[in-house]
């Protein structure tokens, strides 16, 4: 089932996503940290450093958002991360913030539709995405992009979330997650649809041996997931 932000409207998920990520891009930061008690930013390390070993040179941030995916990544100590995404709202806001930590000669974040990525094939060490896959409107051609732009041998990350199995935190998750978030999100956001989106989509999103079954099939070998904090979310990774 495809999950929309705007059940009303006509347009398709790509279209309604990029206008939902505009519409709350000022306010994204703050309530990504503050819904997830910060717990975010140590998913975003976590996930990072899988690619210690690796030692990617050319980064590929897809879904980049407002760059905090790709800011992670200068931990690797790249030549050039590159962040695309298709909400020019996020984008802004995401520049300004390279702009005022001094990143903007090693990040470059453009404007772009991940399911139709703009770089010849065999381009990138490794290709990230940070809570992005599940708002693709074709998640298989998504895939398949992020397999043809990465080198052979190079390595995707997705970080994503999933759902926490164990009992009694299993159902103090979806509360949270279906009653208190959405409405703490509306309020600040002042987006109606976007923080109870969020929940539906997760809830309908592939995870687990599911999803790397999907990464298989796409053509990624040597799949691993990694669940983090109980189950809230999971990292999947994969070679080409």
């Amino acid at each position: 089932m495809t999950v929309l932000p705007y059940k009303e409207k006509q347009s398709g998920k790509k279209e309604q996503v990029a206008d939902m990520f505009d519409s709350i891009s000022r306010r994204y930061d703050f309530l990504n940290h503050f819904l997830s008690l910060g717990i975010d930013i140590s998913w975003r390390r976590k996930a990072i450093s899988m690619l210690k070993d690796d030692k990617p040179k050319i980064i590929l941030d897809v879904a980049t958002g407002t760059g905090d995916f790709a800011i992670e990544a200068l931990k690797l100590n790249p030549e050039k991360v590159i962040g695309v995404d298709i909400s020019e709202g996020m984008l802004a806001v995401g520049r300004k913030k390279l702009k005022q930590k001094g990143l903007e000669s090693i990040i470059s974040l453009e404007s772009g539709d991940s399911e139709g990525i703009n770089y010849p094939d065999n381009n990138f060490d490794a290709v990230i995405v940070a809570f992005g896959v599940r708002n693709f409107e074709n998640l298989g051609k998504g895939l398949k992009d992020m397999w043809r732009v990465l080198k052979p041998n190079g390595k995707v990350i997705i970080l994503e979330f999933s759902k926490p199995q164990t009992f009694p935190f299993k159902q103090l998750y979806h509360f949270y997650f279906k009653a208190i978030l959405p409405i703490i999100g509306r309020l600040v956001s002042k987006d109606q649809s976007a923080y109870t989106y969020l929940p539906a989509s997760v809830n309908e999103f592939p995870y687990g041996e599911e999803f790397l079954k999907i990464l298989k099939e796409t053509g990624f070998t040597q799949t691993e997931c990694t669940t983090l904090t109980l189950g809230i979310s999971s990292v999947y990774t994969g070679v080409k």
